[in-house]
């Protein structure tokens, strides 16, 4: 958990915090989604621009919260995010969208009010994984968080170039957590920026293993069931964030003072 500008401590029992007041619950989800930037470049994802998360507006649930364009992740802070509505006008904030970002997420978010966050980016496991056409099996733990909770947007459309592409993509998505974008990479949504940002870091960590391991037996579907249950329940994908952003972004407080 953050408190003031430090991480403070952390125990096996801890969930996600939600704030009651929209306007200190705003404040917390921009925060998270500068903090999940900062982690993208640290994992050294998006040195081009090539990546985007988002986060729903808590009152304005048809808007949602993106890096305005042309500032590295290493940089994202909260004056950086701008607040997008559903035509792609900026009505908060300064700066210009990245259009591929609204053409993607605009779609997802839309079709799935249960979905606070969307997380995509190019990456070293995940792109080539994704040229396989082909889903990860439960061939490792983290990869039974997405046990029959994954789907593929088998589409020569690598460049989306316009909402109807992020359209064919929530389609796809259903109500799944990930989709395998062909040939292009992988995207996670979550209830939270933080539950979004860690399921994109454990699918990259499971395309990792379905790439390295050519013969790899999965196990069956109960055992898979089983851990899936334990690593999604109420919290934990919270705290995998927190571990990530403890180990990758050191200073949570550089979000909001640099």
């Amino acid at each position: 958990m953050i408190r003031g500008m430090s991480y403070g401590g952390m125990t096996r029992w801890d969930l996600e915090p939600a704030e009651k007041d929209p306007h200190r619950e705003r404040a917390r989800r921009k925060r998270d989604l500068a903090l999940g930037y900062r982690l993208f470049s640290a994992m050294r994802w998006g040195d081009v621009g090539d990546g985007h998360i988002s986060a729903r507006d808590p009152e304005r649930r048809d808007c949602f919260w993106l890096l305005r364009y042309g500032v590295s992740f290493h940089q994202a802070t909260v004056a950086d995010l701008l607040l997008v509505d559903p035509q792609g006008v900026v009505i908060e904030g300064e700066g210009d969208v990245m259009v591929t970002a609204y053409n993607i997420h605009q779609p997802i978010l839309s079709a799935r009010p249960d979905v606070v966050s969307a997380a995509h980016t190019h990456t070293q496991w995940g792109t080539p994984f994704s040229s396989e056409v082909r889903l990860v099996e439960p061939i490792s733990q983290e990869a039974c968080i997405f046990y029959e909770d994954q789907a593929m947007f088998d589409d020569e459309e690598v460049e989306i170039r316009g909402p109807s592409g992020g359209e064919r993509i929530a389609a796809a998505l259903g109500a799944k957590r990930a989709v395998v974008l062909r040939n292009h990479g992988h995207l996670t949504v979550g209830a939270s920026v933080a539950e979004a940002v860690a399921s994109f870091v454990a699918y990259e960590r499971v395309t990792e293993v379905a790439m390295k391991a050519s013969n790899a037996k999965p196990i069956s579907a109960k055992a898979a069931l089983e851990a899936k249950a334990a690593l999604t329940k109420p919290g934990a994908l919270w705290q995998m964030y927190q571990w990530l952003l403890r180990r990758h972004v050191p200073d949570p407080a550089a979000v909001i003072t640099a």
